[in-house]
């Protein structure tokens, strides 16, 4: 009987196909947002670097709140992050308080803070308001 020759294969094998996230190094799924872009009908054309930027734009944002969170948490002697913890992040941060403007958190509540008018008067400012109007000699009426 004649012997079956097998195949020898390619000579170079493929390599491992790579997702679009790791040649980027992205932990945000590029797929994914190719896909949401395609479907939003955002434009009729769609370059193939536009959703590995809008990941990484989209990554970088989510990373920079995730910390200021994580420290809001650890100021407050907490193990994890609460949505109380993304608000003040959030607006104690100029740049991303104005991004996120008109965005209300869920479960955030408000910043703590305090009318100066509210708060007692020091020591300074309190001898000279008692002392306003009063000359400070006093003056006995005669009978």
């Amino acid at each position: 009987m004649p012997e079956k020759r097998r195949h020898p294969g390619p000579l170079h094998p493929r390599p491992r196909t790579q997702s679009r996230s790791s040649r980027a190094q992205l932990q945000f799924p590029v797929s994914r947002v190719d896909r949401f872009l395609r479907q939003g009908h955002y434009a009729q054309r769609l370059a193939s670097g536009a959703p590995v930027f809008l990941a990484a734009v989209l990554e970088y944002l989510t990373a920079e709140i995730l910390e200021l969170a994580g420290n809001a948490a650890r100021d407050n002697h907490k193990s994890r992050i609460a949505p109380q913890h993304v608000e003040l992040a959030v607006r104690n941060d100029a740049e991303l308080n104005q991004l996120f403007g008109d965005i209300t958190i869920s479960q955030g509540g408000v910043l703590p803070r305090i009318h100066s008018e509210l708060l007692r008067p020091t020591s300074k400012a309190r001898n000279s308001r008692r002392h306003v109007g009063h000359p400070h000699t006093h003056s006995v009426k005669a009978k």
